[in-house]
This record gives C-alpha cells, structure tokens and sequence, in this order.
C-alpha cells in the first residue's frame, strides 16, 4: 500500500478526526523497526524494538467492518512479532476496540488525559495497554535434526 492508500483508508476510518498524512505514512514506513501489515480493506502499522512491540494504529475500511479484518491483523502482528510485551493506545470512547485488545490479553496500563482531539467536543483520554508476550527467539525455534540413512 502507499503512503496515499493509507492516508486514504486511515482518514475513513477514523473519520470525522484526522487522519494521518501521506507524509507520516511515508515517514513512518521509512523508519527503522517499523511494520506494515497489509490487508485489502485494513491495515495495521507496528514498530517492534527491544523487546517492546507497538501497535502504531489498526485502520479498517467502515464498509467492511464486523468481517474479522481487525482480527486478521491482530494474529498477524501478535504471532509475527519477536517480543516480550506489546503495547498499544486507545480512545477511552472506542469500546469496540477495546473488547478486541482485551480478547489478546491486553490490559489497562495507564492514561493519557485528554490525548485524542475531538472537532465536536472535548477531547478523550487514550488509554494504554499492555499485553505480555511469550518471546520467539531464534535460539528458542525448535530445529528439526536431519534423518539419518
């Protein structure tokens, strides 16, 4: 996907607040320990550094909402990343989202007063959310032995 597809998918998703710009989208594939997982109607944008992976934003097309799209994300970012805690920020407001975080044993870990500028009333807190997760280091890949003849 482009920075503009996004852009463009990111800006209906999360209408009526702003979007991200084709200029972040750019900047933030450009940058180092930052993932793409791409979907035809959603995306998800991850960064994984030591040890901490992040869910940088999850966008879904409104028109193809409640067809599991999210979880396909979800499982694709969490069983990909090599990590020992995942981490996330959510409007206090989305519910929907939150249910979905919490059914992959993400948890409150903190606030952000006010954090989400809202055109049409005050802003929202965003919520933080951790999950632990079981590490995938390569030392820990079980390698099978080859057959002897």
């Amino acid at each position: 996907m482009t920075p503009e597809a996004l852009s463009a998918l990111h800006g209906k998703a999360f209408a009526p607040e702003r979007g991200w710009s084709p200029t972040e989208f750019a900047d933030l594939l450009a940058a180092r320990h930052v993932t793409l997982i791409a979907h035809p109607h959603g995306f998800a944008l991850t960064r994984t550094v030591a040890g901490e992976a992040e869910l940088l934003t999850l966008a879904v097309d409104p028109t193809h909402r409640r067809q599991g799209i999210a979880t396909q994300l979800m499982t694709r970012w969490l069983s990909a990343c090599n990590a020992d805690a995942a981490f996330l920020e959510v409007a206090a407001d989305n519910h929907a989202a939150q249910a979905l975080y919490a059914a992959y044993g993400f948890a409150q870990a903190g606030i952000r007063c006010g954090y989400y500028a809202r055109p049409s009333g005050p802003p929202v807190d965003a919520l933080i959310m951790r999950a632990s997760l079981t590490p995938r280091h390569p030392a820990e890949t079980p390698v099978s032995s080859p057959k002897s003849s």
